[in-house]
């Protein structure tokens, strides 16, 4: 089944200022995923995704160790029904 999913990543730890947007972006994109990333205000970076769960699973695995620069402390995930309201996969501001 390919069932469009939707998952909610939180990623935590040294993640803003090393490029883990933009990385992040790149893989959703050659993934063929749409969504947003975005670093919040309290330091985390916030992933919200839609896909297949496979192609979802790798884009939490890319996450869960980020660009070469970032150190990824922990990583919360929620999976909820797809709302089918994103054209791409971009940053956020």
């Amino acid at each position: 089944m390919n069932e469009e999913k939707r998952v909610e990543i939180k990623v935590f730890g040294l993640v803003q200022g090393v490029f883990f947007r933009a990385s992040t972006r790149d893989v959703g994109r050659k993934l063929g995923l749409k969504g947003t990333v975005r670093n919040m205000n309290d330091g985390s970076v916030e992933i919200i995704a839609e896909g297949t769960e496979e192609k979802l699973s790798k884009l939490i695995k890319f996450a869960k160790q980020g660009p070469p620069s970032a150190e990824v402390y922990d990583v919360q995930v929620t999976w909820i029904q797809a709302k089918g309201d994103m054209t791409y996969f971009g940053i956020s501001f």
